[in-house]
């Protein structure tokens, strides 16, 4: 049995690399291990922080590390909050209230949800992908599923926030869903 060890301690993320790989067969999906010391994510790009991210902890595990980095980029906040999503506010609730705050008052709407994913082995890069899913910031939080910027992420395709979405159709349309869908086939070749 081969093992994939996704390399963070946000259930919502490991949640959703399960749902989605659940009927890979020969591969085991675990979370990252109790007393890893943390790394720093001071990469400029989402590439580039799970680069960082997958080579530390696959050090540190059995098999192969999958680590991300994601965030939302808002066109008229200059793509922010971007890489830096996680330093904007302590909680889920503190970060959509920031970017909704900054929003006021700003016709275009536009963000992007991007989503980097990098798997490593003993320290050294094996495959990376990169996915976006573009929409649009609601005036308000909408829905109760998913995490993070999900309540506040509308997808014009669809008429519903990702928030509003079941977790297998969040998995079909979201950035992490599409960057899953070429794990999926890279575990299937490895």
């Amino acid at each position: 049995m081969n093992k994939l060890t996704v390399a963070t301690t946000n259930a919502g993320k490991i949640h959703e690399v399960r749902l989605a790989l659940q009927e890979l067969p020969g591969w085991t999906i675990e979370p990252l291990p109790a007393g890893i010391p943390e790394i720093e994510e001071s990469g400029v790009t989402f590439i580039e922080n799970a680069t960082l991210k997958a080579t530390h902890y696959s050090r540190h595990v059995d098999g192969l590390a999958l680590a991300d980095d994601s965030g939302l980029c808002v066109k008229s906040l200059g793509n922010l909050p971007g890489v830096w999503t996680a330093r904007y506010g302590t909680t889920q609730e503190s970060r959509n209230q920031w970017v909704l705050n900054e929003m006021q008052g700003k016709p275009n709407r536009d963000a992007a949800f991007q989503c980097a994913f990098v798997v490593a082995q003993s320290g050294s890069v094996v495959w990376t992908t990169e996915a976006s899913l573009a929409g649009q910031i609601t005036r308000e939080p909408i829905g109760d599923s998913g995490f993070g910027f999900d309540p506040i992420f509308f997808v014009p395709e669809l008429q519903k926030t990702l928030a509003q979405l079941t977790s297998e159709e969040k998995n079909l349309w979201s950035a992490r869903g599409k960057a899953l869908t070429e794990l999926k086939l890279f575990l299937r070749m490895a």
